[in-house]
């Protein structure tokens, strides 16, 4: 059943897209950018010229990256593992783009963080290997202290392995962390992107150059990848099968419904803007999404969310535009577990935030039961108390109550 309430506060939905869009091609700060003359800080693409070493990084990986496209395996994980071998094994630094796979020739990024530290000249080249079918090459240059960044990215296509975009700048901020990874970002000047974003674009690299055990990484992408930290506070609150406290049971009903039934949520949102969609969901249908992933009862679960006992429904509104996050979202690392008695496991792991720089956004414990089936339910998150944890700046959460009738209750 869906039922529709419309809003004088279209418009309002018109300037957050608006805004949104803005954000998505130009990035955003806690402070706007200070006037610096583009030809001071950054080179434009054009005076960037291609170089032998460039060649010889694609004689290197183009029969893989051919492989990989005829066996459809383009984001295959152990294909992209191959690729950054391949270039380790050739001397090169590489790493994944999802810093999923260990750093090969680290040493060399150690010993360049060194070189910057005592304001000595160095020149490096780090490989970041993407799974859309291409890699980012960063050739560093450090004096006095300072750091220069050329980014080109290349990508594979029809055969070949072409570059499509250069950027240069000097790295506003630059840090090798405690956790191991390699930050840095500035801003560059790019002639296609002008239009949309004034020419300049944000960068925000974080590469993970210490290495991590495997195990930490396969339970990682196990248990906290399929759920991640976008539209959900699964990860952010603390909560446990004792007391969900505020754990949004209808993000997760977002996140877990495609994973249940192999298909998008099929109660969406409306296309006109002035108009909040409100549904009524069957309660065997609403429960068996949620209760395959909680250990939870019916009751449990009706007092978290809104329950018509009259007609056996959950209500459910869909996010809408007030309800929308900018597009850039941390993740889970596990840096340790323990095996319990009961059979769960308490997992330990560091949010890394790219976006933001910060390789520790918090520390969190996460303890999951594995299922015989093979799935897993999901048993409490903790966040482990640090002066130095900062918010949950990508998260918008679900309007309450009172804010969803302010926007859209009246006629």
């Amino acid at each position: 059943m869906l039922l529709k309430r419309t809003t004088w506060f279209w418009k309002v939905g018109l300037m957050a897209i608006s805004f949104m869009l803005m954000l998505s091609v130009s990035g955003c700060s806690d402070t706007p950018p200070e006037e610096t003359p583009v030809d001071e800080t950054v080179v434009e693409v054009q005076t960037i010229p291609e170089n032998s070493q460039a060649e010889e990084i694609i004689d290197i990986c183009v029969d893989l990256y051919e492989k990989a496209v005829e066996e459809n395996k383009i984001a295959d994980l152990e294909m992209i593992r191959s690729i950054v071998n391949r270039l380790g094994e050739n001397g090169y630094p590489a790493v994944d783009s999802k810093n999923q796979i260990d750093m090969t020739e680290a040493e060399q990024v150690v010993r360049f963080c060194e070189m910057v530290d005592n304001k000595e000249e160095a020149e490096l080249t780090i490989l970041e290997v993407s799974y859309l079918g291409g890699f980012v090459k960063y050739d560093l240059q450090t004096k006095d202290g300072n750091v220069d960044v050329v980014r080109s990215y290349y990508k594979y296509e029809n055969g070949n392995i072409q570059r499509e975009v250069t950027g240069s700048y000097q790295a506003e901020y630059w840090s090798y962390t405690e956790e191991g990874y390699l930050v840095f970002s500035g801003n560059w000047y790019s002639e296609e992107l002008y239009i949309l974003t004034a020419g300049l674009v944000e960068e925000n690299t974080a590469l993970r150059v210490q290495p991590l055990d495997e195990t930490y990484r396969e339970l990682s992408r196990k248990y906290l990848n399929p759920i991640s930290f976008e539209r959900n506070n699964m990860f952010i609150v603390d909560w446990s099968e004792n007391d969900f406290r505020d754990l949004n049971f209808y993000d997760m009903y977002d996140i877990l419904y495609p994973k249940v039934n192999g298909q998008y949520v099929p109660y969406v949102a409306d296309d006109n803007l002035s108009v909040s969609a409100v549904y009524q969901i069957p309660k065997d249908e609403f429960e068996s999404v949620i209760m395959k992933y909680f250990n939870i009862d019916s009751e449990t679960l009706q007092s978290k969310t809104i329950y018509d006992s009259e007609n056996l429904t959950y209500e459910y509104k869909p996010r809408g535009f007030e309800e929308v996050e900018y597009p850039e979202y941390p993740y889970s690392e596990v840096v340790g577990f323990t095996e319990n008695s009961d059979g769960t496991i308490t997992l330990t792991a560091n949010v890394v935030f790219p976006y933001t720089g910060d390789s520790k956004v918090y520390a969190h414990e996460v303890v999951v039961r594995p299922l015989e089936d093979g799935g897993v339910q999901y048993v409490s998150n903790r966040i482990i108390p640090s002066e130095d944890n900062c918010g949950e700046t990508w998260h918008t959460p679900r309007l309450t109550a009172e804010e969803w009738e302010e926007l859209y209750g009246g006629e």
